[in-house]
């Protein structure tokens, strides 16, 4: 069978579930675990694979869905924590006495606090924390849900402490170290964990023209639809504090990311950069001088709210000083910093506590674990979770409110979970090199993709390589899986055409994290909190227009970062 022919096998399940959640409206609940039948037959039959072996692929999916889960899982449950303890509350009346100005507010609160969630949680926490809190004080809930998922782009690649990047790319350690042994020209790693902080660190100069330009073009982009005067000038206005918020996140985004690793660029430039940016707003530094607002109510149009509809006199009640409601978050980014740092020990520790499956259905070399520990799901946000009962002063019953309704929100994310990252794990198996499993030694459906697309696109790939990425995590809802479905493929790609792999790679991670501006899943959670549920599609009719500048942007910078640095390779 040909590549070709091949390439359509494999890309097949991609292009289905496309359809099923975007033009007939499935699920990914759905839809997933019909793309999963289609690439477990597509494996049998094309491939020729053992059904006994896909059978075993699969089991080891759903074990890397479960470590997966663990973090979604204590994601969800430090927001819930949060609310049933009255520290959520508190910190939205902090919020509210900051500035009226609204452009202020989206910048404070959709894009500067949503990036700190985003490094601390991920997995579309952000959008569903920041947009009903945006909602609270005042904003249409369409102009919220919106800027909260153009918003959660820029942080995503060092999500949840580096889920992205440390989880995500796992699958390249035997190609990357493959490499390392046998000197490739562009090779610059010496292992996975250098070849991670170099993806990193790339993916920061990638992402840099955007974070400085995301948040002005936003302002504009909302006040043009959504304002009294539909001007993109009332936004540009408020230039000089978008400025002001991007620089004051960027250093320590940057610092972080070039000289510790993949965790903490994003949860440390958020924390660092909201606290700077509040201190400046409420000493009127940057602030535009005049005070921009929706309009009266009335004037809005009926398809900008839905179920929720934003009080204008909404006051918050502070149950807590509001250091005590930001100790969670505090002891959050202390505790990763303390168990992330090898030298200090506890890395090591943590990460040699696993749960282990070796030859999985008795097929060789099929193995997974699970690092139950290390996950930040469990160390810190179970443990700060229950940490903040004692904190806040619980009660039990709304202690067992917050893990209950937790517990009840996970049905949905584990359906979808366990089929995609089971259709990853059959994507990437499919190229054993064993002729008992693989007789007509096939490379794997990733690589069988990578080598038409390298055939019919040339050097002009880094163009485009961060749009696969956001496919992914259109498809999949999640940077990380976009990264495990497609690191493989972008890894081929860049080994076919002789291209540096860090930065093709590097344009993944950074696609995979624009990727989630049009998310279906953050959609979905983005309109369910402020009542938007069944306005899905127009949500996605605006935000695709951002998705599109990011990538073009991520492209360019990608072209010129592989022939400048790598010109040997051209």
């Amino acid at each position: 069978m040909s590549i070709g022919v091949l390439a359509l096998v494999a890309v097949l399940p991609i292009v289905l579930a496309l359809v099923l959640m975007v033009g007939m409206r499935w699920p990914a609940t759905k839809a997933m675990p019909v793309a999963w039948l289609v690439t477990a037959l597509g494996a049998v039959l094309a491939w020729q694979l053992p059904a006994g072996y896909v059978a075993a692929l699969t089991v080891q999916g759903f074990v890397t869905a479960i470590g997966i889960l663990i973090i979604v899982f204590g994601a969800i449950l430090i927001l819930y924590t949060l609310q049933y303890s009255g520290g959520m509350e508190t910190i939205q009346c902090g919020f509210q006495g900051i500035s009226r100005d609204r452009r202020v507010q989206a910048i404070i609160i959709g894009y500067m606090f949503a990036a700190f969630i985003e490094g601390a949680a991920g997995f579309g926490t952000p959008a569903a924390l920041a947009a009903p809190l945006l909602l609270s004080l005042g904003f249409p809930p369409l102009a919220a849900a919106v800027m909260c998922l153009v918003f959660n782009s820029f942080p995503v690649t060092f999500g949840a402490v580096g889920t992205p990047v440390v989880l995500g790319l796992k699958f390249l350690k035997d190609l990357v170290e493959a490499a390392v042994v046998s000197g490739v020209a562009g090779v610059n790693f010496t292992s996975m964990e250098s070849f991670n902080l170099l993806v990193g660190q790339w993916a920061t100069l990638m992402h840099l023209p955007m974070i400085f330009i995301l948040p002005i073009f936003t302002l504009g982009f909302i006040t043009r639809f959504f304002g009294p005067n539909r001007s993109w000038t009332d936004g540009f206005k408020a230039w000089k504090f978008c400025i002001f918020a991007a620089v004051s996140f960027t250093i320590p985004y940057m610092i972080f990311a070039w000289f510790v690793g993949p965790e903490f660029p994003a949860l440390i430039g958020g924390l660092v950069g909201i606290g700077i940016l509040i201190f400046g707003a409420k000493k009127g530094f940057c602030v535009p001088e005049d005070t921009w607002d929706f309009g009266p109510h009335d004037k809005w149009e009926p398809e900008w709210t839905g179920s929720i509809a934003p009080d204008e006199k909404a006051e918050f009640k502070a149950h807590m000083s509001q250091f005590r409601a930001w100790v969670p978050y505090i002891l959050i980014g202390l505790i990763l910093v303390l168990t992330r740092i090898p030298e200090l020990g506890l890395k090591g520790i943590l990460a040699g506590q696993k749960v282990s499956f070796t030859d999985i259905l008795g097929y060789q070399g099929v193995d997974a674990s699970i690092a139950y520990l290390y996950l930040p799901g469990t160390i810190p946000f179970m443990l700060v979770a229950v940490m903040t009962i004692f904190i806040h002063g619980m009660s039990g019953a709304n202690a067992k409110r917050a893990w209950t309704e937790s517990i009840a929100k996970m049905k949905n994310p584990t359906i979808a979970l366990f089929f995609a990252v089971a259709l990853v794990s059959i994507f990437r198996g499919s190229g054993v090199g064993n002729e008992l499993l693989n007789p007509n030694a096939y490379p794997s459906m990733p690589l069988a993709m990578a080598k038409t697309v390298a055939a019919m696109v040339g050097n002009a790939w880094p163009m485009f390589a961060s749009f696969v990425g956001g496919l992914g995590a259109f498809i999949t809802g999640s940077n990380t899986v976009s990264d495990l479905l497609f690191a493989e493929f972008q890894w081929g790609v860049a080994t076919t055409l002789e291209l540096p792999r860090q930065i093709i790679v590097a344009a993944q991670a950074v696609g995979g994290a624009m990727g989630n501006m049009v998310c279906i899943h953050n959609i979905v959670a983005a309109c369910a909190v402020v009542g938007l549920s069944g306005m899905e599609g127009q949500i996605l009719k605006k935000t695709v227009w951002p998705f599109l500048l990011y990538g073009t942007v991520v492209g360019i910078v990608a072209s010129l970062l592989s022939f400048v640095f790598f010109p040997h390779l051209f």
